[in-house]
């Protein structure tokens, strides 16, 4: 896991675009903004941690042109919107490489470069972003607490009110 400030140049979502002028950041200050990250090499520690977190469900995602066809552009788009969700998102990477974006305090993106067996859990209410690298490519566990849904909600001005906003916003950015 590497993680640091995105520079927001125009171009290929998927490339790097780190912003070499800001100092890469640790995972003390991603946890500041309620990002976990663990680098797990094993399977029963990914089911430990779901047990102690009340994950009971759990399926697998690839993200890749040869997996997806037609639909891969189409989903990568979808994925890169700004968004949130009403759940924590907990995500296991078994193969591949790809980028979570999160907004920190001050409302900048951070990027987060992830790869075999990291394991990144984003808390409900955070506006973030995903993107494969220019491999195209990641295989990836999503846990779930109770039956597995991905529901984005995109950033707009509404979403000011939910109260899942409002909780992550008062617990990790006042």
């Amino acid at each position: 896991m590497k993680a640091y400030y995105y520079d927001n140049l125009p171009g290929d979502q998927r490339l790097p675009h780190e912003d070499t002028t800001q100092p890469p950041l640790t995972e003390s200050e991603l946890a500041r903004i309620g990002v976990v990250y663990y680098k797990i090499n094993d399977i029963a520690r990914v089911d430990e941690l779901a047990a102690s977190r009340g994950y009971k469900n759990r399926d697998e995602i690839t993200v890749s042109p040869e997996r997806m066809g037609d639909a891969y552009e189409s989903k990568v788009r979808m994925f890169f919107d700004e968004h949130l969700h009403e759940d924590e998102e907990i995500r296991y990477v078994r193969d591949g490489r790809g980028y979570f974006d999160v907004r920190d305090r001050d409302d900048r993106w951070v990027r987060i470069a992830v790869e075999k067996n990291d394991l990144i859990i984003l808390p409900a209410g955070i506006y973030h972003r995903f993107t494969t690298d220019e491999s195209n490519y990641i295989h990836a566990m999503r846990l779930f607490k109770e039956e597995p849904k991905w529901t984005p909600l995109n950033r707009s001005e509404e979403l000011s009110t939910n109260p899942y906003r409002k909780e992550y916003v008062s617990q990790y950015l006042s």
